[in-house]
């Protein structure tokens, strides 16, 4: 039988970890689920062994966090020493994940809360459907140049015809 998959979380490679961890905690609020923890290249523990079926038998350790946002949607960060430079490049051309987004009804204090705290404003605050629906968006930056949108409401409402 068919039926839609409920999102569990997304993971992504930084540097710094502390700081990256610290960042989405203090600027939007997720909750730090598991701080900043060493992971070991071994083989006597689950986790060690499930590292290396993703990771491979030659990786020598690397961080991981966990956050999760208000509705548990799961942020997993990883930080391996190989990360030298993780300088994001925004291409939303080529394949693979292009950004990710949040919600927040008050789209304008928060822009402004990410832009002082060294993230960046890609784009003006915009109006999907003026004529019909007060819903707005923003694509944005956070310091490391990871791209997410801001939506002022849900992706259903948005998107959906009558809704509103």
């Amino acid at each position: 039988m068919l039926y839609p998959r409920r999102f569990s979380h997304i993971g992504i490679s930084v540097q710094e970890i502390e700081k990256f961890v610290k960042w989405y905690h203090d600027i939007l609020g997720w909750y730090i689920i598991m701080s900043p923890t060493l992971v070991q290249n071994e083989s006597d523990s689950a986790i060690g062994i499930m590292c290396q079926d993703v990771f491979g038998k030659t990786f020598e350790n690397f961080k991981i966090a966990h956050m999760s946002t208000v509705d548990g949607i799961g942020f997993e960060v990883f930080e391996f020493p190989e990360n030298k430079d993780l300088t994001t490049e925004f291409n939303p051309y080529k394949n693979g994940l292009f950004h990710f987004c949040i919600q927040d009804p008050n789209i304008e204090k928060l822009v402004e809360k990410i832009v002082a705290s060294g993230g960046k404003q890609r784009m003006p605050i915009r109006s999907y459907y003026p004529e019909d629906k007060p819903f707005q968006m923003v694509y944005m930056e956070d310091p490391w140049g990871n791209v997410f949108e801001i939506y002022t409401h849900s992706y259903e409402l948005t998107y959906s015809e009558g809704a509103y």
